[in-house]
């Protein structure tokens, strides 16, 4: 992977809370995202994935981390927009009602 190395990062020093990153593997992307906390004596620091919106511990020794490219790099990071089903007026009467997945036990005997 040719990288451009005003672009690379090499210790997580060189970071600051809210910093974008994309850190890279035998040049593939796995995570994209701002920076959230960093810890620089063991140049470690935690991102908010743009991808699944969990937080991520990345170990900048591991990884090749690098700031985004261009400045649309903050646009693609976003989270996708979530599709649902468009709400028809059809009948629903035959259609089950909404249920919660988790639902608490009852407590009153």
């Amino acid at each position: 992977m040719d990288v451009d190395e005003a672009r690379k990062i090499h210790s997580s020093a060189e970071l600051n809370v809210g910093d974008e990153i994309e850190a890279w593997h035998n040049g593939k992307l796995f995570h994209r995202g701002p920076v959230t906390q960093t810890v620089t004596g063991v140049d470690l620091f935690w991102i908010l994935d743009a991808r699944t919106g969990t937080r991520r511990l990345i170990d900048a020794e591991a990884l090749v981390i690098l700031r985004p490219a261009g400045p649309g790099s903050a646009k693609a990071a976003s989270r996708p927009p979530v599709h649902t089903a468009p709400h028809t007026s059809k009948d629903t009467s035959s259609q089950s009602a909404h249920m919660p997945l988790f639902q608490a036990p009852s407590l009153a005997g």
